[in-house]
């Protein structure tokens, strides 16, 4: 799931086809919230495969299928081809290489762990943003973004720790219902196979925070799209199967799910601000909750909506402290701006 923060500053001709509509925020509010039940169609759709499709070619159909609703957007937008052009090919790369690798991971923890449990600490991926934003943009981390970062990671620690402690057996953690075959170790490894795909997701917006800077949304959306692709054909010679007629609804329905995700996710954010839909991503645990429950039979334990709740007030302070600084910055650009007339 792509975040992505506006640019400072007056933007450069090549990018007037970002120029946000006209702010309405309940339709980014909308727009939000139906992307994030799109996304989770998505997720779903991969947990039901449960790991029988290797991962590289889940990522294959999702990132393929994905291509058709991104380019017909596009091209409706007029932003085909001519907004694909880009000045940063190294950086689409490194987005590209560590997005994949995110989606990789998360498809395989949501084959060894109940799909509440990996959303919950992929929620970490917030708090991993900022930090990498201190080390590869230079980005100031003061007390209240530490704050917002501690509290978080304890909800992750809250959330993984029963999966990890040489004392939490499957049946000690109070497991989803349908889920007691799986060893606890693979119960471990998919809970830091999750946690690697929330380090990955940080490491790819924070590219993305420096590409908007001076890409189009539209080439960041499509070349990611593109090289996911190419990258995801590359495990071929490992081990890709035939899939069933099930498996192959499943497949195609996760990579519509995700081409039309993505374009309800980058349309909520030109009718609101950042800082407005952000918090709304949350709601994906309560989704994810009813998905778990009614459709896998995973009845989500205490100590995992406890760990969920904390990681997602981590993840609503920084958001709020984004925000903050954000009109700081505005207020101060119009303080020196000099007098009309």
């Amino acid at each position: 799931m792509t975040q992505r923060k506006a640019p400072d500053g007056p933007a450069a001709p090549h990018k007037k086809t970002d120029a946000s509509a006209e702010p309405n925020p309940l339709t980014g509010i909308a727009l939000k919230v139906a992307s994030v039940a799109v996304l989770m169609a998505l997720s779903a759709s991969v947990k039901a495969l449960d790991g029988e499709v290797p991962p590289g070619e889940v990522v294959f159909f999702r990132s393929l299928l994905a291509l058709p609703p991104i380019v017909i957007w596009l091209m409706i937008r007029g932003d085909f081809p001519r907004a694909l052009a880009t000045k940063r090919p190294g950086g689409h790369a490194l987005r590209s290489l560590a997005g994949t690798g995110a989606m990789s991971m998360m498809f395989v923890s949501l084959s060894l762990l109940p799909l509440t449990e990996v959303v919950a600490i992929t929620y970490a991926a917030p708090l991993f943003i900022t930090l990498f934003a201190a080390l590869l943009l230079g980005e100031r981390i003061r007390l209240y973004r530490m704050t917002s970062v501690a509290i978080g990671f304890a909800g992750v620690l809250l959330v993984m720790w029963p999966r990890l402690s040489l004392l939490g057996g499957v049946g000690d953690v109070g497991d989803a219902a349908g889920a007691n075959d799986m060893a606890p170790a693979d119960h471990a490894l998919g809970a830091l196979i999750a946690l690697g795909a929330a380090v990955m997701m940080g490491l790819a917006q924070t590219q993305v925070r420096g590409l908007s800077k001076v890409e189009t949304t539209a080439a960041i959306v499509f070349w990611f799209t593109t090289a996911s692709t190419v990258l995801a054909l590359l495990t071929l010679p490992f081990g890709w199967i035939v899939p069933t007629p099930w498996q192959l609804a499943l497949l195609v329905t996760g990579g519509l799910a995700g081409g039309v995700g993505q374009i309800m996710l980058t349309a909520a954010y030109r009718y609101a601000e950042a800082g407005v839909i952000a918090p709304f991503e949350y709601t994906s645990m309560i989704l994810a909750v009813a998905v778990g429950w009614f459709v896998f039979g995973e009845v989500p334990t205490l100590l995992v909506l406890a760990g969920a709740g904390l990681v997602t007030c981590g993840g609503i302070l920084i958001i709020w402290r984004e925000r903050q600084l954000g009109l700081e910055r505005t207020a101060s650009r119009s303080a020196r701006l000099p007098p009309i007339g």
